[in-house]
């Protein structure tokens, strides 16, 4: 999870749809950038070794090579060649990723691919793509949002690199997000985004608890519950207002009328939500000061919508991962 203080409370797995037969100009970009990435992948240890890497990167870089050993090791996470090696895109986002849904609904816009299922959002390697995309969106009526992502999954089926784009972020923040990403390669169930996203997240939580904690960084670790905490009172608040939409969304009134409502619930929203923000001492974010609507909204509880669930599930596995993955598995069956 996650770091939500730097715009990136929509962080998310974009997986993009790759090794299929492809048709249509969505699935030539995705195979051009996903090729692209490949393209500029270079192992890990050659980019360490190499005299002209800044002393900052490469730090980084053996972290996260200590960080894949611990994956493996401790929480039982793939054993193979994602993130040993590292690409430089030379941009700030890796995709941009597309969420719509209607004006008067909080149920997110579905697109549907062979290999991820049908998934909430559709990632685009250009930002202008992405904008164009949003812009037809919003011209058939739908609320849309557009988030740069700095990480994807390719669900194992190549060997994800680190990404340039993944270094902005703090040194927590970094590795939440290798272990996030790597619990997509545990367990990803078709067609249902709300499911994947919130099991990799409980997983990113209990894998950079125990990360920080073999590390003996005790302030580190207290700083991230804290975020946390921060996240879990702002999903409280999102969660309520969604409540309170979804109630006047199944009013019988007047479409502007029902407009009024709903842009009267949001407008609270957001002051209590900047009201949290600086009560932490925290930065409004980017996608709050960028404005809320029913597809923004609909993204954030895709990503945490079932973590309550998920944690649940991982104390009454006693906290054993091993047992966690299995009863996951059998909840994805039901």
């Amino acid at each position: 999870m996650i770091s939500m203080f730097d715009g990136r409370l929509v962080r998310g797995a974009a997986i993009v749809c790759i090794g299929i037969t492809l048709s249509g100009c969505y699935y030539v970009q995705a195979a051009r950038g996903q090729l692209d990435v490949m393209q500029k992948s270079e192992p890990i240890a050659d980019v360490v070794d190499a005299s002209d890497t800044p002393k900052k990167l490469s730090r980084r870089l053996k972290l996260v090579e200590q960080a894949r050993d611990f994956s493996i090791s401790v929480l039982g996470l793939p054993d193979n060649d994602s993130y040993r090696s590292y690409a430089d895109l030379e941009r700030d986002y890796v995709v941009w990723n597309v969420f719509a849904a209607p004006e008067f609904s909080l149920e997110a816009k579905t697109w549907c691919f062979p290999v991820a299922g049908c998934v909430s959002y559709r990632g685009y390697f250009s930002e202008d793509s992405a904008d164009r995309e949003a812009a037809k969106l919003a011209e058939q009526g739908f609320d849309v949002a557009v988030g740069g992502i700095a990480a994807y999954s390719t669900l194992g089926r190549f060997s994800d690199p680190v990404l340039n784009t993944m270094m902005h972020w703090e040194d927590v923040d970094l590795i939440a997000t290798m272990f996030h990403e790597l619990a997509h390669q545990v367990l990803y169930v078709k067609d249902d985004t709300g499911f994947n996203e919130s099991f990799a997240t409980v997983v990113e939580e209990v894998g950079i608890e125990r990360w920080l904690s073999s590390r003996g960084e005790q302030a580190d670790l207290d700083a991230y519950l804290e975020r946390r905490e921060l996240r879990q009172r702002i999903m409280h608040l999102v969660s309520t207002a969604r409540s309170e939409l979804e109630r006047i969304y199944m009013t019988r009134v007047a479409p502007d009328e029902m407009r009024r409502r709903k842009v009267s619930r949001i407008d609270e929203l957001v002051e209590d939500l900047r009201t949290e923000f600086d009560l932490a001492g925290r930065d409004t974010p980017t996608w709050l000061n960028n404005g809320l609507n029913n597809a923004r909204l609909a993204s954030m509880t895709l990503y945490h919508g079932r973590v309550p669930e998920f944690r649940e599930l991982l104390e009454q596995c006693g906290k054993d991962l091993e047992c966690f993955f299995e009863a996951a598995r059998t909840l994805s069956e039901i």
